[in-house]
């Protein structure tokens, strides 16, 4: 073997090697990788404004926000051509051009103007005679109505005229939509110079609850200070009638009564006290036989002097 050249001997090397890897690849068995797991596919394309991780209905939404009004986002897929497009350019009034298609450029609502309360006391009439008589005959078919559905008979004796009373009656119970205080105090105005305290109380007051609409009843004490103006002691107790023969709630049929004193006489004060009962207490919901609601308006002297609003309170307790 020592007289075999060594590069002989490299040669069968090579020659033995061949034959092994040519036994291997008879023997092995063929493996082909198809062209799809070669090269895979590319992932699909996120949804316009979709976040990645999160589960395809928020995707969806997502999409669908974002798109504005191009396309829908159904399936929780978008259509790409539809990118969300910049709100239309409105001119406003002035010719400049608006922003997000809103008059104010501000990319906020415009605001409305609010409507300011009318005066209490001067405010006009919402139902006339005529009204009533109008009325009468729906407002009755109404009550028809309700007396079917809690499973009454109208057309029996004792029920045939019940819609109609009950129509009269609730046109009664309201009568204070056709009232103004101007019509009331008519003359009622006098020029006096007094300035001490001027009280009514104990004025009986019957209204209606505006949430159940069952009666309100109770009295309602008035007291002001002239300034050199004086009002008929029957007024008030009329401006009570107007204000309390409505839908109500006692906070605010408090407050109407003292703006209405302060309106037209411009004193230097006004309180007004209620104590009523609610029959919406009584007969249902809680049912508290004796349970009263007391509420006071105290405007001017009556608000910012306490020894004042003390002698007030004190006399119409006394």
């Amino acid at each position: 073997m020592n007289l075999i050249p060594h590069f002989l001997l490299r040669g069968l090397w090579l020659s033995q090697d061949l034959r092994i890897l040519n036994a291997l690849h008879l023997t092995a068995p063929t493996t082909r990788v198809s062209q799809r797991e070669a090269c895979p596919p590319p992932r699909p394309r996120q949804p316009v404004g979709a976040r990645p991780g999160l589960p395809r209905r928020y995707k969806a939404g997502a999409a669908g926000a974002v798109g504005g009004g191009g396309g829908s986002a159904a399936a929780g897929h978008t259509d790409p051509t539809h990118a969300q497009q910049p709100a239309a350019m409105e001119p406003d009034q002035d010719g400049g051009r608006a922003r997000n298609g809103r008059p104010d450029g501000t990319g906020r609502r415009a605001e409305e103007p609010r409507a300011e309360p009318a005066d209490g006391w001067r405010e006009e009439r919402t139902r006339s005679v005529e009204d009533n008589e109008l009325s009468l005959p729906g407002l009755a078919a109404a009550y028809g109505s309700i007396l079917r559905g809690l499973g009454e008979d109208p057309q029996r004796q004792g029920l045939l005229k019940t819609p109609w009373r009950a129509a009269t009656a609730m046109q009664f119970f309201t009568k204070g939509y056709q009232e103004k205080i101007t019509d009331v105090l008519n003359d009622a105005i006098f020029d006096e110079d007094h300035d001490e305290m001027v009280i009514v109380k104990d004025i009986d007051m019957f209204s209606m609850c505006e949430h159940h609409l069952v009666p309100i009843f109770g009295r309602v004490h008035i007291g002001y200070l002239p300034n050199k103006r004086v009002l008929g002691l029957s007024k008030l107790a009329r401006i009570v009638e107007i204000y309390s023969r409505r839908l109500q709630v006692q906070e605010r049929l408090t407050k109407q009564i003292a703006v209405a004193i302060t309106e037209a006489l411009h004193p230097t004060g006004v309180g007004v006290v209620i104590e009523a009962t609610h029959m919406c207490m009584v007969m249902r919901g809680v049912q508290k036989m004796n349970s009263k609601t007391v509420t006071s308006t105290m405007l001017g002297v009556f608000r910012e002097d306490p020894k004042t609003r003390d002698e007030f309170l004190t006399l119409i307790r006394s």
